[in-house]
C-alpha cells in the first residue's frame, strides 16, 4: 500500500510540474506583514513529496532569492564561491522548475539564476518568506493585488477582467520592473510600482527641494514604523517626507509617506529601471487598492475598494535592525517636537520584549504591530545594554502628522477650576 501512495505522490507531482493538471487562474489569501506580501506556495520535493513555503510577492526586484536550506531541499545546485557583485553570504543557484501556488504552475522560465541567501532562515531580514516571486516571474501573467480584501490573483496572460482607472506604464523588457507617469507639484515624473516595498522613496534631492518650497508637509529625520525597512546604518539618518498629494497615473493619492534615496542608490535605481525615474510608491499608499497588473498591454489599473485608513505612522520612535540570530537591535531614536521620543534608550541597545511579548524571532512586521497604537498609549520594553536588561515605558507618538490629523495631547488646565 505505501508503494502505491508512494508512486501516486510521484505522479501527481510529475503531473503538477507539467502543468497538465493546474488551473490558468488562481486566487490566493495573502499575509500584509509590514506591508509586504506573503503568500503560501508549494515545491516538489526529489523524493516526490510536496514542501509548503512562505513566498514574497516583489514585483519590485527582478531578481530571485532563496534561502540555501530551501535550495539544499529542492536539490538546487548552489555554487562554493560569491560572485564579485554579491554580499558575502550569498551564493548563485538555479531557479527552482515550478512553484505551485494555489493549485496553479508558475514556471521561472526566464530567471536564469538565483540568489542563494546563506545561513538566514528567509530571504532578508526580519521576513518569514523563503524565496521570492519576483518581476522577472510575474510579468509573464496577469496579476492583482486586492489589499482591502487580502487576496492576490495570477492567472495566465490576456485572461482577466480588470476592474479601476487605468493607465499605460513603461515596462522594462529586460527584467519587468513598471514605470508609472505621475505628476508631484506640477512636475511631472515616472514613479516606480513596487507591491514589495513596505514604504516609498524618492530621491534624496526632490525631498530637500519640495520641503523647502512645502514647509507645510510633514517632514522627519529617522525610518519608523513601515519605513524601517531593513535595519540599514543609514535608516536613522532618512529624510522621510508626506506627500500632500500626487497624481499615480489616473489615481489622485494624498498624504503618500516617501524615504529620501541617496543620489548613488537613485543612480543604480535608474539604470536598473531602464528609463527615467525618481523612486517609488510602496503598498503604504496602495493599502486602500486593488491593484491590477497586465503586463502584457503595460497597463496598469488602480481601484479605490477599501475604507479610508490612517496615514500616519502612530508608533513608538525606534529605528531597528534584524539580526542573524533573529534578535532586534536598536540603531536610531527618532526625535519628536525636538526631543529624542525615547530618551532612556541608545543605539545598541537590544529589544528583548514588548509588553512582554519577545522581539526576538518575530518578523518586522509583527515586531511594529507591538510597537504601534493610538497616540499616548504606552508601551513597556524591555531592552539589554552591555548584558544587564532595563525596562522603559515607551510613548507611541503620531510621526509625520499630515494636515488632516493630530496628535491628541492633554488639554491644559483650567485656571477656573483651581
Amino acid at each position: 500500500m505505501r508503494l502505491v501512495l508512494a508512486a501516486f505522490t510521484v505522479l501527481l507531482s510529475s503531473l503538477l510540474v507539467s502543468g497538465q493538471t493546474t488551473p490558468a487562474s488562481v486566487t490566493v489569501p495573502i499575509t500584509l506583514d509590514h506591508n509586504r506580501i506573503i503568500i503560501d506556495a508549494r515545491f516538489p520535493l526529489p523524493d516526490g513529496s510536496m514542501k509548503r513555503v512562505r513566498c514574497w510577492v516583489d514585483n519590485g526586484n527582478p531578481d530571485m532569492s532563496i534561502t540555501e536550506e530551501l535550495a539544499t531541499k529542492l536539490g538546487l545546485p548552489i555554487s562554493a564561491e560569491p560572485q564579485a557583485a554579491l554580499a558575502a553570504q550569498q551564493r548563485m543557484t538555479q531557479p527552482p522548475n515550478v512553484i505551485m501556488i494555489g493549485g496553479m504552475a508558475i514556471h521561472p522560465t526566464a530567471v536564469k539564476e538565483a540568489h542563494a541567501i546563506l545561513e538566514r532562515e528567509a530571504v532578508g531580514p526580519g521576513l518569514s518568506a523563503e524565496i521570492t516571486l519576483p518581476a522577472t516571474v510575474l510579468r509573464d501573467y496577469d496579476v492583482v493585488v486586492d489589499y482591502p480584501n487580502r487576496e492576490l490573483t495570477i492567472a495566465a496572460a490576456g485572461s482577466t477582467h480588470f476592474d479601476g482607472a487605468p493607465v499605460k506604464v513603461f515596462v522594462n523588457s529586460q527584467n519587468g520592473l513598471i514605470q508609472v507617469p505621475s505628476m508631484i507639484a506640477g512636475e511631472r515624473y515616472n514613479l516606480a510600482l513596487d507591491v514589495g516595498a513596505s514604504f516609498g522613496f524618492v530621491s534624496g534631492e526632490l525631498i530637500a527641494r519640495w520641503h523647502k518650497a512645502h514647509p507645510e508637509w510633514p517632514e522627519m529625520t529617522g525610518a519608523v514604523g513601515p519605513a524601517n525597512m531593513w535595519g540599514l546604518e543609514s535608516e536613522p539618518h532618512w529624510e522621510v517626507l508626506r506627500l500632500a498629494s500626487l497624481q499615480y497615473g489616473g489615481t489622485a493619492l494624498s498624504n503618500v509617506g516617501v524615504a529620501s534615496f541617496p543620489q548613488d542608490v537613485m543612480a543604480w535605481f535608474e539604470k536598473r529601471a531602464g528609463t527615467e525615474t525618481i523612486g517609488l510608491i510602496g503598498a503604504n499608499a496602495l493599502l486602500e487598492y486593488r491593484v491590477g497588473i497586465d503586463y502584457a498591454h503595460s497597463t496598469v489599473y488602480l481601484q479605490k475598494t477599501g475604507t479610508p485608513i490612517t496615514t500616519a505612522m502612530d508608533v513608538v520612535g525606534l529605528t531597528l535592525r534584524p539580526e542573524p540570530d533573529e534578535r532586534y537591535t536598536v540603531i536610531g531614536v527618532a526625535d519628536y517636537e525636538g526631543k529624542p521620543s525615547v530618551p532612556e534608550i541608545k543605539p545598541g541597545d537590544v529589544l528583548i520584549d514588548i509588553d512582554k511579548v519577545p522581539a526576538k524571532g518575530g518578523t518586522m512586521g509583527q515586531v511594529w504591530s507591538l510597537l504601534s497604537g493610538s497616540p499616548g498609549d504606552e508601551r513597556v520594553l524591555t531592552l539589554e545594554r552591555e548584558g544587564k536588561q532595563f525596562t522603559v515605558k515607551a510613548t507611541v507618538h503620531r510621526f509625520l502628522e499630515s494636515p488632516s490629523s493630530g496628535e491628541t495631547k492633554p488639554a491644559p488646565p483650567n485656571p477656573a477650576s483651581r
